[in-house]
């Protein structure tokens, strides 16, 4: 069993996290171009015909759904920021998602 150090020096913990908002603010411009450069990165990627490098491809664009959705719902919380480059994000996701369903 690991060891615990006593309690004494510790920060009490909080009750309630309800209502609490996160003072971070709202989502970067920055962030949104990254992720749009990282799909349009990985759609390149899958129109290679090398094996390896469309599996990376296709690696990165899984990989990258979820963060996008994520960073989505943080921005529907915290602010979305920039909307054109929401936006952009938001195209990207789709036609990555066509892709993979067509």
């Amino acid at each position: 069993m690991a060891h615990v150090a006593p309690t004494s020096h510790r920060r009490a913990s909080r009750s309630s996290h309800r209502g609490h908002r996160s003072g971070d603010g709202p989502i970067q411009t920055t962030s949104w171009l990254g992720l749009t450069f990282a799909f349009v990165v990985g759609l390149v990627l899958t129109a290679q015909s090398h094996v390896g490098v469309h599996a990376a491809g296709i690696t990165l664009l899984v990989m990258l759904v979820p963060i996008t959705i994520g960073t989505f719902v943080a921005a529907f919380r915290q602010g979305v920021g920039s909307w054109k480059a929401a936006l952009f994000t938001a195209v990207a996701l789709a036609v990555t998602l066509l892709k993979f369903l067509f």
